[in-house]
Parts: C-alpha cells; structure tokens; sequence
C-alpha cells in the first residue's frame, strides 16, 4: 500500500470533510499518474492493486470516497462497489471504465456509484468529479442527521417528513408558547386549520377553547354577530342574547379562516378588538372584555390585498407578527405517499373495506400527480377509491379515474389570487437544431414565440430554460434506463420534479405520451 500526504488544511478555502481516499487501480503506471491529480487535495490516498488490497483497506474504514477501477485482476469492481453501497452509503463512488464499456458504467450507477470516468481523463477532470461527489455526501449525510435529530413523519394532527414540513413544525413549535399573532398562508387544502389547532394544541392556552370560523362561509351582514355575538332584538331574527366567537374564545384560541374575505368596515372594528381585547355586542351598550390568542389565515396573498385596498394595512401589520406559509402538496417531496398511507387504513376502517396499501405503480402515481386541490383533493380521491374498490392493494387503475376527474374538475375552477403563473414556454429555432444531449425538446404551445425573441436567441445562441432543464432530465432519464429516482439523485432535484416533467411531456425512455398538459412548463 503507497499513500499520499494530505496538503495542509488552508490549501482549500472551504473546509472538507475529514477521512482518505481509497484509489483501487491495477496498474502501476496509472496509479502513479492518480496518484499525482490527487495529489493536490485534501485527503490522503491509500491505493490497493487488487480486489482483496481494497476490502482489506476498506475494512479499515475513515474513508469519504474511492476512485474504483472496474477490472481488477481478482475480483469485480462492481462486486466490491455492492459491498461499498451496503456497508458505507455515505462514501463517494467514482468508478473508471475504458473506452467501449458504457453498458458497465450504466450498470454501476445502477448498482450506486456516484458518477464514473472514461480512460483516459484530464487532472481536473477527475479532481472535479471527486470533490463533487464527497460534497453531495456530505451534505446528504447532514439533512439525514438533521432528520433523525428533528426529523418527525407526525406533528398534532400534521403528517409529513419532508424538509419543508419540519420548517413548519419548528416554527409552529416556537410560535406556540406566544401571545403573537399568527398569520397562516397557503393554497386551499394545503391545511390551515391544522396549523392553527396545532399552534393552540402546543401553547400554553392548550386547555382552553379553539374556536374557528370561516369568513368566507358567513354572510357579510351576519359576520360581524358571529365574532361579537347580540343581544336579543339587535336584528330582526335575533330574539335571544347570543355569544359571538370572541367570548366563547376567552382564555384560548380564536382562528379567523379566509379573513381576506371580511369587509372593510368590520375590519376596523376587529382591529379595535385585536388592540383592546374588548368588544360590545350587536344592539349591545355594555363592553365585554376577553382574553383570546388570535390566529388567520388565508389562500391568498395579503399584501396583495393590502396593495389592492380590500384589506386594511393597518390590520395587516397588527395581525401579520408570525407569518407561516404551508407548501403545497406538489412541493413536498414523498410526503403525498406517507399520507396517503395515513387516510388509506383510516378510510378503510370505516368503510369497512381491507386495503392494506398501494401497489408500487400506484405510488408513483401519487408521485407524478401535481394535487392542485392539496391534501383535500387526497381525501376525496382516496374516499372514492375504498368505496367503490375492494383490496387489498390500491392500483394504479383504481386511482387514474378519480385523479383525473377531479384534476379536470379542480383546473376548470377559478384560480385563488396568488402567485402569478408562469410565463408560457416559447419554441424557437435553436432550440429544434441543438443536439447536445441527444434529448427531443417537449412540445412548445401554439404561438407561444415571437419572430423576435426567436431572432434574438438565435443570435446569442440562447434557448428557454426549460428546454434546457427537459433536455437534462431526458439524458439523465435515459443514463439511468428510466429510473426516475437514480436520475433525480444525478440531477440533484426531487423525484417529483421529473415526474412532473415526465406527465407533461412524456416518458423520453418508454415512449409513453404526455398528460394533456399541451406541453406547458408549469414548474
């Protein structure tokens, strides 16, 4: 065994992570010259000649990556990249392969290798590759650590394990213990109210009420009555005493939902009551006072709102001390299957069907679908499927009519005032004439360009980003064999992301048609 000295710790301006490079190479000649490329990173490089030198090193263990030529004179490369993958997943794998084997570096990253190299490369290239390799590692060890250190799949009432949610569950959990007013934002279904009964359930008022209402769902002339209550002969109808929401809200929580549907006039009373803590009563003289945590929310954007004179800056500022934003459905990762799983056994149970699960395609399905209607689009699909299904696996047939009925249904429907949509995608000349990948561009919509724009990207040689992002996909896509996953890990972004994509425009490695989406780039 021959090593390499590691340079000193500021030859890199960022630190790396600590541990040795384990270079498996049988030919002397070529070690030495890989020796050398490594020479100026910092890691030392333990080399091993034969299949047994690099289990024996590997054994050892305080490796972050190694460099694997696949023919060795006694044993197989990949063999020893399986036993590197189940024993150590966090190490770096850049396997080296000579030219005419790319069904064997195919079948490595298959089998877990990081990226691979063809005889012979450049110092820098194989500089690059490693120290990118051990940065992915690296990084993907520290979200695996966060996640186990903060990790959770459940919080009160909440299900989910994905990045974005643990971002919610720890600023719910330090909201909680406040008086701060809270402000909940996010699309229809994207559950709101769970965030808000999750906020009272981990505070210190826990033991007292919740009290929720809709804005959206009470008359504009009763709405006013329903937060402060009346006394008896305020209105015609009114013909008892009656508490509002505010004073069945003492000592806890009152969440106002959809509150950029109140009117302006009752804003400025509610602002009082939010500055006071009193209120009187409709037809009422005498002034109440309670002590109430408030929380709202809304599906739109509020200082949109604001921007647009429909609700009050004043009250925006007042109520807007914590802002929670709750992604939706589409933008959190697996998160869809795990609650899918969730409401499958609890609907089962009471309609007394036996679905035990999904089936592996139906999963993926559940992956691909972009649930604009969220969590409770979920519901409704899933409630339809143990209905009219019997198990005891959920298939993708099952899911494909309810999905795209209610997907057709939700697309129909008037879009909340929220981000703007993004720009249609244009065709362009240049973009038809690369063939950098070997990729075929997605369908573009009709009259999506101008003769300009197309005249000024072919002049700069420039094409739409999502051409280029579709591109990618598709040669990752096919590097891996349609292994959607594997490619996501190559390209760095959420499966999802490509599943999307895939609905879109089409499966580039099974031929499989587009959606009917027109070929939209939608993000």
């Amino acid at each position: 065994m021959q090593s390499a000295p590691a340079p000193h710790p500021s030859a890199s301006p960022v630190t790396p992570p600590r541990g040795r490079v384990l270079l498996v190479e049988d030919t002397p000649s070529m070690a030495r010259v890989y020796m050398e490329y490594l020479a100026d990173l910092p890691w030392a490089v333990d080399l091993a000649e034969t299949g047994a030198e690099a289990r024996r090193l590997l054994g050892r263990g305080g490796h972050v990556a190694a460099i694997l030529d696949l023919l060795l004179p006694d044993a197989s490369g990949l063999d020893i990249l399986r036993e590197i993958r189940a024993g150590s997943p966090d190490m770096a794998v850049i396997v080296v392969t000579s030219q005419g084997s790319m069904q064997v570096a195919v079948e490595a990253m298959r089998d877990g290798a990081d990226d691979f190299l063809t005889k012979p490369f450049a110092a820098d290239r194989l500089r690059v590759t490693l120290k990118n390799a051990v940065e992915r590692h690296a990084m993907a060890g520290t979200i695996r650590r966060i996640r186990q250190e903060i990790g959770r799949e459940t919080f009160h009432g909440f299900i989910g394990s994905s990045l974005a949610m643990q971002g919610v569950y720890r600023t719910i959990e330090a909201a909680a213990p406040s008086r701060a007013s809270v402000f909940i934002t996010g699309e229809s279904g994207t559950g709101k109210e769970v965030c808000a009964e999750a906020l009272h359930r981990a505070g210190p008022r826990a033991a007292g009420p919740f009290v929720a209402l809709n804005c959206a769902a009470i008359p504009h002339e009763l709405i006013e009555s329903e937060i402060f209550g009346h006394v008896k002969g305020a209105f015609t109808g009114a013909i008892a005493d009656r508490q509002g929401a505010a004073a069945r809200a003492d000592g806890g929580t009152l969440f106002l939902d959809e509150i950029c549907e109140m009117d302006l006039g009752l804003q400025a009373k509610l602002l009082r009551f939010i500055q006071t803590g009193t209120f009187t009563p409709v037809g009422g003289a005498r002034v109440e006072s309670v002590s109430v945590r408030f929380i709202c929310a809304t599906n739109r954007d509020p200082w949109a709102e604001v921007q647009a004179g429909r609700f009050r800056e004043d009250l925006y500022f007042r109520l807007h001390v914590i802002p929670i934003h709750l992604p939706p459905l589409r933008e959190r990762d697996s998160d869809v299957v795990e609650i899918a799983r969730a409401l499958l056994e609890r609907f089962a149970a009471e309609e007394g069907r036996d679905f035990q699960g999904f089936t592996p395609e139906a999963e993926a399905l559940l992956l691909r679908l972009p649930w604009p209607g969220n969590v409770r689009q979920l519901q409704n699909v899933l409630r339809n499927v143990v209905v009219l299904n019997a198990g005891p696996l959920v298939t993708a047939e099952m899911l494909d009519g309810p999905t795209r009925a209610l997907g057709a249904a939700l697309s129909a429907a008037p879009a909340p005032a929220a981000a703007p949509a993004p720009p249609e995608p244009a065709s362009t000349p240049a973009a038809g004439a690369s063939g950098a990948t070997g990729a075929s561009a997605p369908p573009a919509p009709p009259g999506a360009g101008t003769g300009a724009l197309d005249s000024l990207r072919e002049a700069h040689g420039l094409r739409p980003m999502w051409q280029v992002e579709w591109e990618h996909m598709t040669a990752a896509l096919k590097a891996c064999q349609g292994n959607v996953p594997r490619a996501a890990a190559l390209l760095e972004v959420s499966p999802s992301t490509i599943y999307r994509r895939i609905r879109q425009f089409g499966d580039p490695v099974s031929g499989a048609s587009a959606a009917g989406t027109g070929g939209r780039a939608t993000g």
